[in-house]
């Protein structure tokens, strides 16, 4: 219950207004309800013609309880004296349907604002959950699975939904019927409900007990589910690497092994969810069973001051609190298996981001002058990737970075936009460290084309123009020219706004770096980053984005990461890494008359 509580601590103080109304209305549905079982008294007095009947009206002092029940059983004696037994049964019926009707209709509206509540809170932390993700440093999701990650949008998330959201009316509404059920025992036979309060917690206690063990084994399925999901995404993806190595076979028993492990940690957790109604209804049949005895005992000898019908009414209120009981204790059973998915959630929710703005961070809109690598050291967790690295970028450079594979290019780049924060050392932008800059400034300065272009599954219109606020058709018609994708584009069936598929799986390799290449033109960047933008093309594709790069880089300081070298021959800079450092630098010929790492990597590519 202390996770339940915290979990409300945190999502629900924006509804507080909808809980507040939710408890009044359950307060009058369950006061109103109490009402029509207090009617049944002297509707049993009169069918057993054991109720007193009273002549004179009483006068009370003050309101009490008791001053009403005496009021309302002189009415009824009027009218048994004046009509008889069954029109007062009669009026005693017609009383009843208007506290019942009374009772229904505040529970309905109880239902009714908690609504707003459950979806709210289901809305929010899915909101959450996604704006965590967009925030999270890309370190994150190195160490992480999509398919895990996705799970947990998804499946934990619905899991909350049914299980806590769905469990939070009767975790509101059954209290308070129990309460007021309770105190109307308590004003009938305060011994006996003391006997009452000392069965029902040992009840609870063993219902409880099964229920902690749910928690656990749901927290194993949804792990389960995240790898299920993990090897689905994988297999999806690599779809072609299957079926070229005919291992369709493998794959599917790699995915039965982790299927099959899932049903098994599922079938143990629905047993044990499934007994929640039987144990709970056994158990508080043997508490009414006890009660009978008990109370029956104490009228029959009369040791009590219940009558006969006060106490089968008695037992009306008792027996009106087993349901709200049974369905707490199923509820507690569905909130245990939804906080081990709220569990789950929260790894994701409570990670940390380091990469953020600092309290005094500047505005910066401009870049002036020069871009400096101070003695830059980075490594992953113990994996040392960058060395002391120097390097000075000035405005309008063409700065190009060669080595093999693992030499640090990528991470040296990354660092720039502060996808990584360094180790060691610092960077800056005209005399200012990037720390010591607000994100979104830092990389408004910056476009980026990548060896894999990332396109989204929307229209061409949509791919160019996204991030660039307040664009025009004719602006992104313009960047489409400049990269060379738009006699392309016009010939697709909607032009502009055609669909261009997941990923752009409807485009060539090369139409979709050209479509990435003019979303970089439409952005406008003064600084430019280039990861092998050209590596993975064909040599008439590599062409027109050859061009389409050479009209980007016109006028901006650009970083590009080349592993053909002929693509960065003219670069003002090339600067050849190995085991996270510069070990040289210079123009293309100055490095070829070197005869170093660079001559190697020119006469390898030659040859």
């Amino acid at each position: 219950m202390k996770d339940l509580f915290a979990l409300l601590k945190r999502f629900v103080p924006p509804y507080r207004g909808k809980v507040i109304l939710n408890i009044v209305f359950n307060f009058l549905g369950a006061l109103f309800g109490a009402f029509s079982f207090a009617m049944l008294i002297p509707a049993l007095g009169i069918l057993f013609n054991t109720q007193e009947l009273v002549t004179e009206k009483p006068v009370p002092d003050s309101f009490s309880l008791d001053g009403a029940l005496e009021l309302f059983n002189y009415y009824i004696s009027q009218v048994i004296l004046t009509s008889g037994n069954e029109r007062a049964l009669i009026y005693i019926g017609i009383f009843i349907i208007i506290m019942v009707f009374l009772k229904v209709g505040f529970t309905y509206l109880a239902s009714f604002v908690m609504v707003y509540l459950r979806n709210g809170v289901v809305r929010d932390i899915r909101a959450q959950m996604y704006r965590k993700i967009l925030q999270l440093p890309l370190g994150f999701f190195s160490d992480e699975r999509k398919g895990d990650i996705m799970a947990r949008m998804t499946g934990d998330v619905q899991e909350v939904e049914n299980s806590v959201m769905n469990s939070l009316e009767m975790l509101f509404k059954n209290p308070v019927i129990i309460i007021i059920s309770l105190l109307a025992m308590l004003y009938m036979s305060w011994s006996l409900t003391l006997f009452v309060f000392v069965l029902l917690p040992i009840a609870g206690y063993i219902i409880g007990r099964v229920g902690r063990s749910l928690k656990k084994t749901s927290l194993k399925g949804q792990d389960k589910m995240g790898d299920i999901l993990s090897i689905t995404e994988e297999d999806i993806s690599g779809l072609r690497v299957i079926k070229a190595f005919n291992a369709e076979e493998k794959a599917y028993k790699r995915f039965d092994r982790e299927n099959d492990a899932y049903l098994h940690i599922m079938n143990k957790l629905m047993w044990r969810r499934f007994l929640a109604h039987p144990m709970s209804e056994l158990l508080g049949t043997m508490v009414i069973i006890i009660v009978l005895w008990y109370g029956g005992a104490l009228v029959l000898t009369n040791e009590s001051s219940l009558s006969a019908q006060a106490f089968i009414g008695y037992l009306v209120f008792f027996y009106s609190i087993i349901n709200p009981a049974k369905a707490f204790s199923t509820a507690l059973y569905s909130v245990e298996k939804g906080l081990a998915s709220m569990s789950r959630i929260d790894r994701i929710l409570s990670q940390e981001n380091n990469i953020r703005d600092q309290a005094d961070a500047k505005s910066k809109t401009n870049f002036n002058h020069t871009i400096e690598y101070r003695d830059v050291s980075f490594k992953y967790v113990n994996e040392k990737v960058l060395n002391h690295v120097n390097l000075e970028i000035k405005k309008g450079q063409t700065i190009a970075f060669v080595g093999k594979s693992g030499s640090g290019k990528t991470t040296l780049v990354d660092l720039l936009p502060r996808f990584w924060d360094v180790s060691d050392g610092s960077i800056q932008i005209d005399g200012t460290d990037i720390r010591d800059i607000k994100l979104h400034d830092l990389r408004n300065l910056m476009g980026n084309v990548n060896q894999e272009p990332i396109l989204f599954n929307d229209s061409f219109y949509n791919n160019i123009a996204f991030g660039v606020e307040n664009v025009t058709e004719e602006a992104v018609i313009q960047a489409a020219k400049i990269a060379n994708a738009h006699e392309f584009i016009v010939k697709t069936e909607n032009g502009y706004h055609t669909n261009i598929g997941d990923r752009g799986d409807k485009l060539s390799g090369g139409q979709k770096q050209r479509v990435s290449i003019a979303r970089a033109i439409l952005k406008n960047p003064p600084i430019l980053i280039l990861d092998e933008a050209t590596s993975a093309l064909d040599t008439e594709s590599e062409k027109l984005v050859q061009e389409a790069l050479e009209n980007l880089m016109k006028n901006r300081t650009s970083l590009v990461i080349a592993h053909r070298l002929s693509t960065i021959k003219n670069a003002d800079v090339i600067c050849v890494l190995h085991k996270g450092q510069i070990v040289e630098m210079g123009t293309h010929q100055e490095l070829l008359e070197q005869n170093g790492r660079y001559h190697k990597l020119h006469q390898m590519q030659v040859f």
